[in-house]
């Protein structure tokens, strides 16, 4: 099973663990079943805690979510038992030491439902995961640079995986071709790019290497810039002392460009759970009193709507809506122009709601529904998008991921007016870094930073 999945299984089913647990213990909390006194709340509440930290405890204890091989009914089935029994038994031990006569119905029932909803789920999801292999349809499309040994073993091993790829085909020159091929010889390597680009093609795997045909590296820039993923598929390990990134698929070596943590499956849903909660936290504890506030207030300063809505370049560089806190006094020159240092649109509340990003708070309707990440690179204007992808070749490898309302670069300093060529190189340098080395510890840092950023302010917000 490739990598990604299985760190979303163990994702997965830490938490399906997690939310068996605590639904079982407040479900008989919340029942006359135990006939728990109402004045021992406190305890249970106790028990409560101490239950998450002990199965937590356990289930390390007995490596129960450390699988590198796919996921086997049976071995994780005997890693739960195991779990659950070094669970069972530290849980008596901390009742016996704790002394409170704790309900012993209870604590029957709570470990009974804990048990058979962890056996169940693990059954029939494991079970479902299999079938879904077998039966889920094709949503990607791809083509293979070259026809050679590699190639045709890259095409078989696709094909023996049953992926969720679709070939296409072969591109090689003509004159090199001497045998029929299952998949068609669609043109010369030249015409892959076109190709590609005419017919949604989602990744390009080239089996040539670039010291045979140097224009294979200009090809991977060309597909980058079109939002086309390219990956080389070496068959020399010189390759691996070059800065790529290196992945498997059937022993197969597989190079990218660059490492991306975010298209792993786990990482990606680990990073949207924490998107949601984060946004959720915000719009109930922050905006659900300081939007009417502010409105009030950006009513009584200047006319015009309190939000100010812009079409965005998002992730693979589709159009969203972007919400701000309207800062600027109306203009016909918003969606063109970029805001400057004393800017003479900016209004005098709107100079202290850009000093504090106070303006960028209404982002986070943009995070709940899917079109931003809480971290990411600051998405431009349409207008910027088309005129910095010309001035800079690696501009559009930032749409790879999810724009977000802070970013690497800006808590780095790297924000505001882009007056020449080394403001745009090197934001887009922090942009591309964040995504190579994606993390959750470093999204809480820059968030962190942003914060700080916001009080103490920062030089470059105007």
């Amino acid at each position: 099973m490739n990598s990604r999945y299985i760190n979303l299984f163990r994702f997965f089913f830490v938490c399906i663990d997690l939310l068996a647990l605590n639904m079982v213990q407040l479900v008989l909390i919340n029942s006359n079943i135990c006939h728990i006194p109402v004045d021992a709340g406190h305890r249970y509440f106790l028990l409560f805690i101490v239950a998450n930290m002990l199965w937590l405890l356990s289930s390390y204890a007995t490596a129960l979510y450390v699988d590198g091989s796919n996921p086997n009914y049976d071995r994780f089935a005997k890693r739960t038992m195991r779990a659950l029994l070094v669970f069972f038994l530290s849980m008596v031990l901390f009742i016996f030491f704790y002394h409170y006569d704790f309900s012993r119905l209870f604590i029957l029932l709570s470990f009974a439902g804990f048990s058979l909803i962890l056996l169940s789920v693990r059954f029939l999801l494991i079970g479902a995961h299999f079938y879904a292999s077998r039966v889920g349809k094709t949503n990607k499309k791809i083509v293979i640079v070259g026809y050679n040994d590699v190639a045709k073993k890259l095409a078989l091993s696709f094909s023996i995986e049953k992926s969720n790829a679709l070939i296409d085909g072969y591109f090689e020159d003509q004159e090199l071709v001497d045998e029929l091929s299952p998949l068609p010889i669609i043109g010369n390597i030249d015409d892959c790019i076109p190709y590609a680009v005419k017919n949604n093609i989602n990744e390009i795997y080239s089996t040539i290497s670039p010291e045979v045909n140097t224009s294979i590296y200009e090809m991977a820039h060309k597909a980058e810039k079109s939002l086309i993923r390219f990956k080389f598929v070496p068959d020399f390990k010189l390759y691996v002392n070059r800065n790529t990134h290196m992945e498997y698929f059937h022993e197969m070596p597989i190079l990218s460009l660059r490492p991306e943590p975010l298209e792993d499956v786990g990482n990606s849903a680990k990073k949207r759970c924490f998107d949601l909660i984060f946004s959720l936290l915000v719009i109930v504890f922050v905006l659900s009193w300081l939007t009417p506030l502010l409105a009030i207030l950006i009513k009584l300063n200047s006319r015009g709507p309190v939000f100010f809505v812009q079409l965005r370049s998002g992730k693979d560089n589709k159009q969203f809506k972007c919400y701000k806190f309207r800062s600027l006094s109306v203009n016909k020159d918003a969606n063109l122009k970029q805001v400057s240092r004393n800017d003479s649109r900016i209004t005098t509340l709107g100079k202290i709601l850009r000093k504090t990003n106070l303006d960028e708070l209404p982002q986070f309707f943009n995070v709940l529904k899917g079109d931003m990440s809480i971290v990411g690179p600051r998405p431009h204007m349409l207008v910027h998008t088309e005129n910095y992808s010309k001035l800079l070749e690696e501009y559009m490898i930032r749409h790879f991921i999810k724009p977000g309302v802070t970013g690497w670069a800006q808590v780095n300093g790297f924000r505001g007016e882009i007056k020449k060529p080394e403001d745009l190189r090197n934001r887009i340098e922090y942009d591309i870094w964040y995504m190579e080395n994606w993390s959750l510890w470093l999204d809480l840092r820059i968030i962190f930073l942003t914060v700080f950023l916001s009080f103490k302010g920062d030089n470059n917000a105007f």
